[in-house]
């Protein structure tokens, strides 16, 4: 399944590095980004999430949140939240629901591994609908930030 702009973005209930659930909903009344990652602790995811780090303020505040979305264990994103500094919420997605709802997901990955997370990003609004989506084929490649930060300036 493909989400694009203007769609309802899918629900999800996951697991944060703090062991407690977290939902879409909790986001409502605030626009929220979504960022997608296959692995912690690899060269480019470890890029993507300290760009946000090193932005924060610009992402997480009174009207935006953000967070982090991979299939690795809780107890892994939690150490390499630690390491990393980050500053915003990673969640688990380890039973692969919200990659495949946000149509963000490695059937097939390298080495034999199948059903890790696409890098993505998605920005969804107020009112829980999409402004921004970005799902990219290549692990290799950034997600859009000068995009990410033109829709958050226009919403």
């Amino acid at each position: 399944m493909s989400i694009k702009v203007g769609d309802k973005a899918p629900s999800f209930k996951l697991v944060d590095t703090d062991k407690k659930e977290v939902s879409l909903e909790d986001f409502k009344g605030k626009n929220l980004i979504v960022h997608f990652f296959p692995a912690a602790f690899t060269g480019v995811c470890t890029t993507q999430l300290c760009t946000v780090r090193d932005a924060i303020s610009m992402y997480q505040n009174d009207a935006c949140d953000v967070v982090a979305i991979s299939v690795d264990l809780p107890f892994t994103l939690g150490k390499f939240k630690e390491l990393q500094n980050l500053n915003f919420t990673l969640l688990s997605d380890f039973n692969k629901e919200a990659i495949n709802a946000y149509g963000a997901i490695y059937e097939n990955w390298i080495l034999g591994l199948k059903g890790v997370a696409k890098r993505a990003a998605f920005v969804i609004d107020k009112e829980g609908v999409v402004r921004y989506a970005e799902v990219l084929e290549s692990a290799g490649d950034l997600p859009n930030f000068t995009a990410i930060n033109e829709t958050l300036a226009a919403i």
